[in-house]
C-alpha cells in the first residue's frame, strides 16, 4: 500500500500530511512534486491545504489545470482514493472530481479556528470508523472555503448520500450559528459520485495527535488504509 502526498508551489499542510501519514499512521507515503507527476502505482493520492500558486484567479484554479491533474483524474476513474483538503478541496472541485464550488466565505474574511463537524456519512472510504451522527472537532484554515452548488445538485447529494460532513455545534445541530463561512446547509465535506474521492475544507491532519488537542481527525486517514486493506483498489466498472 502506498499513498501520495502532491505538492504544488504554496502548498503548506505537505509535511503536516506526510507525517500523519508515514509517522502517525505508519503507510509507505511519498511527497510528490507536481511537476514530476504520479511515477509510482499509488492507492490513494491526497491534496494537501496551502496556497497553490498564490490562490491568483481562484484558490486551486490554477493547479488544476496542471498536467498532474490528468493523471489524478485517470486515478480517481481506476477507482483510486483520493482526498483533497482545504487548498486541496478546491483543486478537486475545480478539476471537476466533486461538484460545486469552495468559494468566498460569506463574512470575506481568513477564518482560523476550530469547528465542530457532524459525520453524515459512515459507508464511504473516508467515514467506516466513524459513527453516523458523531460529532468531531477539527480545525479550519481558509478564505474560500464556502461551498456552494445549484440546488438540484445539493438535491441529489442529499439523495444518495454523499455529503460526509456538516458544520455543526458541539451537540450536532446544524445552524447558521454553527456555520462559520455560509456553505450551502453547512457542507463541508463532499463525496464524489462513485464514492472514492472526497473534498472537505476542514483539515483533519492537524486533528491526529493528541499534542495537537484532537485526535478526531486521523480516522479519517485510517479508514482509507482500512478500505484498502479490505477492497484493494477498486477498478472501473464495463
Amino acid at each position: 500500500m502506498r499513498f501520495a502526498v502532491v505538492r504544488f508551489g504554496g502548498s503548506n499542510c505537505d509535511r503536516d500530511t506526510y507525517h500523519v501519514l508515514a509517522d502517525v499512521c505508519g503507510v509507505d507515503t511519498d511527497l510528490v512534486w507536481y511537476k514530476d507527476g504520479l511515477v509510482k502505482p499509488y492507492d490513494a493520492v491526497v491534496l494537501p491545504g496551502g496556497f497553490s500558486y498564490g490562490d491568483y484567479l481562484r484558490a486551486g484554479a490554477i493547479a488544476a489545470r496542471t498536467p498532474i491533474m490528468a493523471e489524478l483524474i485517470r486515478h480517481a476513474k481506476s477507482g483510486g482514493l483520493v482526498l483533497g483538503i482545504c487548498n486541496g478541496a478546491q483543486i478537486g472541485s475545480e478539476a471537476g472530481l466533486v461538484p460545486g464550488t469552495f468559494t468566498l466565505n460569506a463574512y470575506p474574511k481568513f477564518i482560523s479556528r476550530h469547528v465542530h463537524l457532524r459525520v453524515e456519512n459512515t459507508t464511504s472510504p473516508f467515514t467506516s470508523l466513524y459513527r453516523e451522527g458523531e460529532v468531531i472537532r477539527v480545525p479550519i484554515a481558509h478564505k474560500e472555503g464556502r461551498y456552494v452548488a445549484p440546488d438540484e445538485v445539493l438535491a441529489r447529494l442529499n439523495r444518495e448520500g454523499r455529503v460526509a460532513f456538516r458544520f455543526c455545534d458541539e451537540h450536532g445541530n446544524t445552524n447558521p450559528d454553527s456555520n462559520p463561512n455560509g456553505s450551502a446547509e453547512n457542507i463541508t465535506g463532499v463525496l464524489s459520485e462513485a464514492g472514492n474521492v472526497l473534498a472537505m475544507m476542514p483539515h483533519p491532519e492537524r486533528a491526529s495527535e493528541s499534542v495537537l488537542g484532537s485526535e478526531d481527525g486521523v480516522k479519517i486517514f485510517n479508514s482509507m488504509i482500512a478500505y484498502i486493506e479490505e477492497h484493494g483498489r477498486r477498478r472501473p466498472t464495463q
